[in-house]
């Protein structure tokens, strides 16, 4: 089995995709190094919070990281943005910041894009093969949403 068929596997994985939680919550975000964040959003039909880990493509400054949907624009806290853009971020040692959402246009995403490739050759040509592997969709494509943290 190739390592992109392991990825994609793990990416579909509920335990996997939601282990890095826990350390969030307990305050330990900081070993993962800005690389991951936490997203607390409202979930739209239950108003509930729901929380995800996400890989950062980029931080233009501390106040703005702008993370990929892998899944496109059917993942669900890809959905709960778009009805309420208003979240909460754990990265690095910053705790539940408040912050704002905005999906990004694929005139924006190209360059965002473009640098991560240029900064993280190898994670982008792995990256590419899970995601083509897990959704048949190119990496190119994933829609980027920036938040903006207050």
């Amino acid at each position: 089995m190739a390592i992109t068929d392991v990825g994609a596997k793990l990416l579909r994985t509920r335990w996997f995709v939601r282990a890095p939680i826990g350390l969030f919550r307990a305050r330990l975000g900081f070993v993962f190094g800005g690389r991951l964040l936490l997203l607390e959003h409202t979930g739209r039909k239950s108003g509930q919070p729901r929380y995800v880990a996400l890989e950062t493509v980029a931080r233009p400054d501390p106040d703005t990281v702008i993370i990929a949907s892998g899944f496109g624009t059917g993942s669900q806290w890809y959905r709960n943005l778009a009805a309420d853009p208003h979240c909460r971020v754990t990265i690095g040692t910053r705790y539940r910041a408040p912050a704002t959402a905005r999906m990004l246009t694929p005139e924006e995403s190209k360059p965002v894009l473009a640098e991560y490739k240029r900064v993280h050759p190898a994670a982008y040509r792995e990256l590419s093969g899970i995601i083509e592997s897990a959704v048949g969709g190119r990496i190119d494509d994933v829609p980027l949403v920036e938040l903006r943290l207050h």
